[in-house]
């Protein structure tokens, strides 16, 4: 490989704020801010939140979820309701 072009490869804690989940991977992102949390190995990484995982997506879970952050379904409801 070249050297210098490539990003930082680190360890990261991605958080699926929907379910309260986390886990620890090796990633290019550094975190959406500064954040970082302090791990079950008593390190701190830095913290990517992120809405949808394996944890909480109806194709992995087995349930229908809707996510609905801005109040879109209730407008459209109320738009086309007869």
């Amino acid at each position: 490989m070249k050297a210098g072009i490539h990003p930082d490869y680190r360890e990261v804690v991605f958080h699926d704020v929907t379910s309260d989940f986390k886990f620890l991977t090796r990633s290019t992102m550094a975190g959406g801010s500064k954040e970082t949390v302090k791990w079950e190995d008593g390190n701190e990484y830095p913290l990517v939140k992120i809405e949808i995982s394996s944890a909480s997506h109806p194709f992995y879970t087995g349930k229908h979820k809707v996510m609905d952050t801005s109040g879109r379904i209730d407008k459209f409801q109320r738009r086309y309701a007869r």
